[in-house]
């Protein structure tokens, strides 16, 4: 079984009293902050959140949604019983969108590379973070020393921020339940592939979401896999074996978060 392997890709929830699975948030600082107001209320030792990724990209407050995640984090670890494993944070598509752009010297067409990623996300999350799209796009035309330089100012800048580096470093691929509980559950960021082992998804997890409405039987050992970012944008979608938890916050929608009891049914909905 999976909880038997050493693999830290991977988050172990065990059996959880609850798990409460937070949808893609593309920088609606706002909406955030009203779901965490619902979800404190409810929250109990015993529980666990696990944030499906895309925190940043599209909104025009990625920088503050961070700080809004561990300001809550805090929060939370305040209550007696709850423990730092209680509170998972999955890597989304826009998360990797940062690391690349950390490693964009080393692409074979930066400048190429660079415009993709800002179509996708990228621009508003540098300009909350007080960079300039242009500049990056700039620096990445004129060669790799510039380019170099413009990725160093990135990093300090977010450094700047308590806590938004080690964020990034405390991320998963996914997580799941304990699979001997007959109802385990397996998060991921946007979808899987059906026909590969968990530990052999690679990028699927980040962008092989497309395909994912069209599972129809149960990803073995799994017996329902719940994803929080929907590329086709269909909204909240739920049956026997999978759960789309997206009300397209950042493109007009809501902030969805599902409650999933220890029988892996959901027992409540929270939108903000």
């Amino acid at each position: 079984m999976y909880q038997a392997l050493s693999d830290n890709r991977f988050s172990t929830l065990g059996t959880p009293t609850h798990v409460w699975a937070v949808g893609a948030i593309h920088g609606d600082c706002a909406r955030l902050t009203a779901l965490h107001d619902a979800l404190y209320e409810r929250f109990r030792p015993g529980d666990r959140i696990v944030y499906l990724g895309n925190y940043t990209g599209y909104g025009p407050r990625s920088a503050e949604t961070v700080d809004e995640l561990l300001a809550f984090r805090r929060q939370i670890l305040s209550i007696p019983g709850i423990k730092v494993d209680d509170l998972v944070y999955l890597r989304g598509g826009q998360e990797e969108i940062w690391q690349k752009l950390l490693q964009l010297p080393f692409a074979p067409d930066p400048a190429d590379t660079l415009l993709w990623m800002l179509g996708h996300g990228l621009s508003a999350t540098l300009e909350s973070y007080g960079l300039s799209p242009h500049d990056a796009f700039i620096a990445a035309r004129e060669g790799i020393m510039p380019l170099t330089r413009w990725i160093a100012k990135a990093r300090e800048t977010t450094r700047g921020r308590a806590g938004h580096d080690l964020f990034q470093t405390h991320q998963r691929r996914a997580a799941f339940t304990a699979q001997d509980s007959g109802s385990s559950l397996l998060f991921v960021h946007a979808g899987i592939n059906p026909a590969r082992d968990l530990h052999d998804q690679g990028d699927a997890l980040l962008w092989g979401g497309k395909m994912f409405s069209n599972i129809v039987i149960p990803y073995a050992p799994f017996h329902k896999v719940v994803r929080g970012f929907d590329p086709t944008h269909g909204g909240l979608h739920l049956n026997c074996v999978t759960a789309t938890i997206d009300g397209g916050c950042g493109f007009g929608g809501s902030l969805a978060c599902a409650g999933f009891d220890a029988q892996g049914g959901i027992f409540e909905v929270l939108e903000a």
